[in-house]
């Protein structure tokens, strides 16, 4: 029985996710990260350059302190 979860490090049925979606601060360069909602309630971070390779899975807890984090630190410089 599968329950949609994403094994960490692991590849992943990419028709399973949803939309994918790209930092609005991302460029042309190539040198971005895409971010989706995971059917079991985690969040998923993938290299656009490898639409079908693994997906880094986050517990939604995790993901909104890492935004927290860059939003309020010296990452904020970087125009994150």
């Amino acid at each position: 029985m599968n329950d949609g979860a994403v094994p960490v490090g692991r590849r992943v049925d990419h028709s399973l996710n949803g939309t994918w979606r790209k930092s609005s601060y991302s460029q042309s360069n190539g040198h971005c990260v895409e971010v989706t909602q995971l059917p079991d309630g985690r969040v998923g971070v993938r290299d656009s350059k490898v639409a079908n390779g693994p997906v880094l899975p986050f517990e939604p807890r995790a993901w909104t302190a890492f935004l927290r984090e860059i939003q309020t630190t010296e990452w904020a410089s970087f125009g994150i």
